[in-house]
């Protein structure tokens, strides 16, 4: 089904071509009276007065009766190129560095007479978030979060989008400047799609940057069970140097209980599985650099209530541009934490300067952690002995846990009974121990010469950079006391 009705490009720009005329005749009009006004010298009988005239912005005309008009009154619109012009498509390598989506795949594409086709499909699958921890989701193209979509500025898409959910479905594109009937609104925009059934979006791609793409149907549901993606737009003739490496990461969150199979949608607060491009720790695979390289992070957040302030450890970066445009050169600082907000994206680049393994993730601390419990009695300072004693007199394989934390509790839990379908809050094995972190957690891995994105282990410091016991003799000359 086809949701509206390409433009006449003749029509259109006779259509264009009167309303620009009317527009120059009223900018003389103007300017008459611009210049009528400078001539009045003083104020309120007083001369010597020189009053300026208020510069009113240039009004576009309206939109054309028939056929769609390129939106044009905003200049903050990302555009490097005419949106009216006719571009061939583009091609990565040659005009744009592709996006490594970690843990995900791109929507494959083929060109039909110009236009770039991609094919989604929403469906129901089982999905793994980490080893030994699944649950069934909605997603495309049997990926969650969805496959990234790429494209050029000046590319006209279609997009094709087969419904195979037990329930009706639209997609929503996050963020595009496009006409109002491919919005993907429920209800407001377009009928739902069916069960069964293939619809088409198609639109020109009139800006570039980082968008996303969702459900609006029964959003809670839909977007909860995971229904979303990340929508990249690169510039058809990019101001600012191309990245090295480009990375996309979508950041979500769901409540799976502990022996359970399905996200419960209808929880508003405390959730307990939170991802980044639908894994957590440890199954979040690594962003590979290599050292000097330009990077590009586009983080995106869909998740249903919360903000994430993402942080990246060993380096500084600056915010390039968000889902509303470019940020200009002038309002560039430089940050180690971004907040990404609900609904919106984040451009982060910076140079790979400092080889390592570097932590990156969300610095809310519960969204560090894996079905992570809530309720539960405050067990920090209690001595377990007598606990333990008293129960295990009832249950031998009884082990108070908690009184000390919870950084160890994943090391412990392979000797435990614990649900099905479930894993420890926090861990997995590192080169230095026992990484006490989980959920919206990962790792940059900066090395000096790197070939793909393939994890290229655990990093060997040069010598006398490593962290170590403090000696006697260090603190006497010190003057440290334990």
């Amino acid at each position: 089904m086809k949701l509206y009705r390409k433009v006449n490009r003749r029509k259109f720009l006779a259509a264009s071509g009167v309303a620009a005329a009317g527009a120059v005749a009223a900018a003389s009009g103007a300017q008459g009276q611009k210049a009528h006004v400078g001539k009045h010298s003083g104020h309120g009988g007083h001369a010597g007065h020189n009053i300026a005239a208020t510069t009113q912005p240039k009004k576009l005309p309206l939109a054309p009766a028939s056929g769609y008009a390129t939106p044009k009154g905003n200049t903050w619109y990302a555009r490097t190129v005419d949106p009216d012009g006719t571009y061939e498509p583009g091609m990565p390598g040659k005009d744009y560095t592709p996006v490594h989506k970690t843990n995900g795949t791109t929507v494959p594409w083929k060109i039909v007479d110009g236009v770039k086709v991609f094919h989604l499909t929403a469906s129901e699958f089982m999905h793994e978030f980490a080893p030994e921890f699944k649950a069934i989701v909605w997603g495309y193209n049997g990926e969650m979060s969805g496959p990234l979509i790429e494209a050029v500025e000046g590319d006209r898409i279609r997009i094709y989008v087969t419904n195979k959910l037990p329930v009706p479905t639209t997609v929503h594109w996050h963020g595009l400047i496009l006409p109002c009937n491919m919005d993907g609104v429920n209800g407001l925009t377009q009928a739902p799609i069916p069960v069964g059934q293939t619809w088409a979006y198609e639109f020109p791609c009139i800006q570039h940057g980082t968008f996303m793409y969702h459900s609006h149907k029964d959003t809670m549901t839909q977007e909860g069970m995971g229904l979303f993606g990340m929508f990249v737009i690169h510039p058809r003739q990019p101001k600012r140097p191309r990245p090295d490496r480009d990375f996309s990461l979508m950041l979500h969150e769901m409540d799976i209980k502990p022996g359970t199979y399905r996200p419960d949608t209808s929880v508003a607060s405390g959730f307990n599985t939170l991802t980044l491009n639908g894994k957590v720790f440890p199954g979040t695979a690594p962003l590979v650099c290599q050292t000097n390289d330009r990077i590009r992070i586009r983080v995106g957040n869909l998740s249903a209530m919360d903000h994430h302030p993402f942080h990246i450890h060993g380096h500084s970066f600056q915010i390039t541009e968000t889902d509303g445009g470019e940020v200009p050169e002038a309002a560039l600082w430089p940050e180690t934490s971004s907040l990404v907000a609900v609904g919106q994206t984040r451009n982060l680049e910076f140079v790979s300067d400092n080889p390592g393994d570097w932590a990156m993730h969300c610095h809310m601390t519960h969204h560090t952690m894996n079905q992570m419990g809530h309720g539960l009695a405050n067990m920090v300072g209690v001595k377990p002995t007598t606990v333990d004693n008293a129960v295990q007199s009832l249950v031998p394989s009884y082990m108070t846990m908690g009184h000390d934390g919870m950084g160890e509790m994943g090391k412990h839990a392979k000797f435990m009974d614990i649900p099905e379908n479930s894993i420890p809050m926090v861990g997995a094995k590192g080169p230095h121990g026992y990484i006490s972190m989980g959920g919206m957690f990962t790792i940059l891995k900066v090395r000096n010469r790197v070939k793909g994105f393939d994890d290229p282990g655990w990093y060997q410091p040069p010598e006398g950079t490593m962290v170590r016991a403090a000696t006697v003799e260090e603190l006497r000359r010190d003057g440290i006391k334990e």
